[in-house]
């Protein structure tokens, strides 16, 4: 009997080693990895450029707290400013603490400004948040809040795509609208350009904050460095983590300028978060990820599965309902027990992960070729034979 709590299903399988887009079990088999860690090795792994940051930085300083200045931090924040919408960035350790972060920067900035009656948050039915008491009530998922009560309090939540009951949900309390700009475990359902566009003209409108849930959409997962650049908007606060590690734990909130007067010293903090060896990695995959043509080749590769995907849609129409996604976080939906077709897709060594809305996630490295994509597209049409 495992000493670990027992708060996961896990496979009966564990992996010794792994190079770019294949794991390889202890037993010495070899699986194709279209989960990278659900969407957190974005290179793969053991890509060489991050092994050879991470024993650099290893032999130099790994901690010291945030008391003091950490070069390696002030420049991986810099360079998030520079090439995104914000203008500063605090970093934690998970998504999680990402999007505590948002939280407490859209309620403080209202507070700041002489308004702390707009203090609540507007969330959509299907939203994963994270896993502490207040992102998980944000999400508000019945079976993700039974049994962790009392409620904690502060979110108002609408139905997905309910224009109308989102519209009657802002009120004189309302501070922020949440959402992820891709769901991901609500089953990779794409908030259109024009909903993006409009929640930014609404927020504007009533003097509310927009917050972007992209700890599992950005970081060049959809071909952009953020999803929402594809709707030419602007939010006001990001919470990011996953992909920015690179399978480091590193989490951000990245904020705007009007929204950052209430973060003053004291009010926000991680002992661990930003210390120089996290830091020194997430420089390392932002090396990678901004060299010139790299997300321009993600767009042509996530276009690519797409297109797979679709063949063997319309050839399996009876099995496959729907594709989903954008760039390199794909979904198919499929009719039956999606679970019996992931323990195929694992029998046939290839990797997925489930999502709501009897969704397949596959998520490849941003690195995946189109070899890659070929091997796991002959993988899937094996496992619908079977199914």
């Amino acid at each position: 009997m495992s000493a670990v709590l027992g708060t996961y299903n896990r496979r009966d399988i564990s992996f010794s080693k792994g190079k770019g887009c294949y794991l390889y079990a202890t037993n010495g088999d070899k699986y194709l990895d279209f989960v990278s860690g659900i969407a957190v090795n974005s290179l793969g792994h053991c890509h060489d450029h991050l092994v050879q940051t991470i024993q650099k930085q290893s032999e130099q300083l790994w901690h010291v707290s945030n008391a003091f200045i950490i070069p390696e931090q002030e420049r991986l924040a810099q360079r998030l400013v520079d090439h995104t919408f914000a203008d500063y960035a605090v970093f934690m350790n998970s998504g999680a603490e990402a999007t505590e972060a948002s939280i407490k920067i859209a309620r403080k900035y209202f507070y700041e400004i002489g308004k702390p009656e707009k203090n609540r948050i507007i969330t959509f039915t299907g939203a994963f948040h994270g896993r502490t008491l207040a992102s998980l009530f944000a999400a508000n998922n019945p079976e993700h809040v039974k049994g962790f009560g009392p409620k904690v309090d502060g979110f108002d939540q609408v139905p997905f795509a309910d224009h109308d009951a989102l519209k009657k949900a802002i009120n004189e309390n309302t501070a922020a609208i949440m959402v992820e700009t891709i769901l991901g475990e609500g089953g990779i359902r794409v908030l259109p350009n024009e909903c993006l566009a409009g929640l930014r003209k609404l927020c504007d409108e009533q003097d509310i904050l927009l917050i972007l849930d992209e700890v599992q959409c950005g970081v060049g997962r959809t071909g952009k460095f953020f999803a929402f650049e594809w709707a030419g908007i602007e939010p006001d606060i990001v919470p990011i983590a996953k992909g920015i590690g690179g399978g480091f734990p590193i989490g951000v909130c990245l904020v705007n300028k009007k929204v950052s007067i209430g973060m003053k010293p004291g009010t926000h903090g991680s002992t661990f978060g930003g210390n120089p060896l996290a830091m020194s990695i997430g420089n390392a995959v932002l090396d990678i990820i901004l060299e010139k043509g790299f997300l321009e080749k993600v767009q042509e590769i996530g276009s690519y599965f797409e297109e797979q995907l679709k063949k063997l849609q319309k050839q399996y129409s009876n099995i496959i309902t729907d594709v989903r996604g954008k760039g390199l976080l794909r979904g198919i939906q499929i009719k039956g027990d999606s679970v019996k077709f992931l323990d195929q897709l694992f029998k046939n060594k290839m990797l997925g992960v489930k999502a709501s809305d009897n969704v397949i996630r596959l998520l490849p490295p941003l690195i995946v070729t189109k070899k890659e994509i070929d091997e796991a597209i002959t993988i899937i049409e094996k496992t619908i034979k079977e199914f």
